[in-house]
């Protein structure tokens, strides 16, 4: 991935054509996408008004993959995040997902270190490992979203760990999500107030 700090400024013209402003020349919605699998952060602004349309362009590209049936977002998350646009969840779903996809790369790069590792025949690693790590912290961190939630296994969804099973590790990103959640939930009475 990119280490670039400065996000790529492409900008509209009048004429709805994007300018890349790093290589001088006209880029497609398909490029931008490039860019960003590439790792680069981008920033797309209106030349004339300034407005920053990153949020728009970002939306349209999405809704093209969506729509040529390269589907990532089941009907289901589609249809809760239109409605938390009316209610009140509309405060938490920003963070929530922003953390969520947070531990989804943080879980993903921990999956490709792995990988990179020489396995040996001792500890060989397992594509499932990671994604039973990734599993994992989504169940620690919705336990400690919703009170009273325990998280089951697969044979048996209702059947929770007690938090005395855990081992060190988990307890202490339980505690770390612990801290997180109380922080945001800290900011989040400020901005009600």
């Amino acid at each position: 991935m990119s280490e670039t700090k400065s996000p790529l400024l492409i900008k509209r013209y009048a004429s709805r054509r994007l300018y890349n402003t790093e290589t001088s020349d006209y880029v497609t919605l398909e490029d931008i996408a490039g860019f960003i699998r590439e790792g680069r952060e981008i920033k797309i602004v209106d030349l004339k008004s300034g407005d920053n349309l990153t949020r728009q362009y970002l939306l349209q590209i999405v809704a093209e993959h969506e729509s040529k049936g390269e589907s990532v977002l089941p009907i289901g998350v589609l249809t809760d995040l239109v409605r938390s646009y009316t209610t009140q969840a509309q405060s938490v779903v920003p963070q929530f997902l922003a953390m969520s996809f947070d531990m989804l790369r943080e879980s993903q790069s921990k999956m490709l270190e792995g990988f990179t590792t020489i396995p040996t025949p001792i500890n060989a690693m397992n594509p499932l490992t990671g994604f039973e790590a990734m599993k994992r912290q989504q169940k620690v961190f919705l336990s400690s979203m919703v009170p009273g939630w325990q998280a089951g296994d697969d044979a048996n969804p209702a059947a929770g760990t007690p938090a005395s099973e855990l081992s060190g590790a988990e307890k202490q990103e339980l505690n770390d999500i612990k801290a997180q959640l109380a922080d945001l939930k800290e900011k989040m009475a400020k901005l009600g107030q």
